[in-house]
């Protein structure tokens, strides 16, 4: 009776004695073709080169083994791997809330988050929140997102027209520029501000750390912030007790 007992299946290829098979199509050292060999003749060469065995193509028929060194391998992979995933532009959906009568101050404010998120390659949710008798007053907070999509414009695009929402209208608005080209322009960034504190010796070592942590920290928001939709910024936060109280 066959009895499945659980834990993880392995990945890994099978190398030198794991593998079980009378002969192999075997692969040299550069990628030149060896033909088909007994599994102990190419286990032999494989102990004459200092390398290891590694069975490359398990369903072929017989399977390709390649002399190499497996552990360098496996280094390489990883490494190119981490690169990868350092590399991925991830979708993400910022959100930027606004009312309908919002101090100028406060727009350009919000304004400006709205124009670092695009910059950043993000898409940027715009909603307008109507309270009491502002709810009769749509127009408004149309006017209010074509005024921003306006001034906006050279760094995005309207995605998803403003549409009403319950008691909000809510306007999608999409970068023009793409999200592996912010992070490339990101990194190009932080390379100069290093270029630059190296070749001004005479400038404030601090001033210079500062510009290069900044630079970091924009690198590492565009690559890894993964934002939920309905993130707020600490900036909308703060500003958030301001409007209620002008309100008032």
């Amino acid at each position: 009776m066959w009895c499945y007992r659980g834990g993880s299946i392995s990945t890994e290829p099978r190398i030198n004695d794991r593998i079980r098979v009378p002969e192999v199509r075997l692969v040299g050292p550069s990628g030149e073709q060896v033909g088909i060999v007994p599994l102990a003749k190419a286990l032999e060469l494989a102990q004459e080169y200092d390398l290891d065995l590694v069975e490359v193509a398990a369903s072929a028929r017989p399977p390709v083994c390649k002399l190499m060194d497996y552990g360098k391998f496996k280094y390489e992979s990883a490494m190119k791997a981490r690169e990868a995933r350092k590399n991925q532009a991830h979708t993400v959906i910022k959100e930027m809330k606004l009312r309908p009568k919002i101090d100028p101050h406060d727009y350009d404010t919000k304004k400006g988050h709205v124009v670092r998120f695009l910059k950043q390659g993000d898409k940027v949710k715009i909603t307008i929140m109507f309270r009491g008798r502002e709810q009769s007053r749509p127009e408004l907070g149309y006017r209010l997102l074509q005024r921003l999509a306006t001034d906006v414009e050279d760094l995005g695009f309207i995605e998803s027209n403003p549409k009403q929402d319950g008691r909000n209208m809510i306007m999608v608005l999409g970068p023009h520029k793409k999200k592996t080209e912010a992070m490339a322009e990101a990194r190009e960034a932080q390379a100069a501000r290093k270029a630059e504190a190296k070749a001004n010796p005479g400038r404030s070592q601090n001033a210079a750390d500062d510009d290069i942590a900044e630079g970091e920290a924009v690198e590492g928001e565009a690559i890894e912030g993964e934002a939920v939709e309905g993130e707020t910024t600490e900036a909308e936060s703060a500003e958030a007790p301001a409007e209620a109280s002008a309100e008032a």
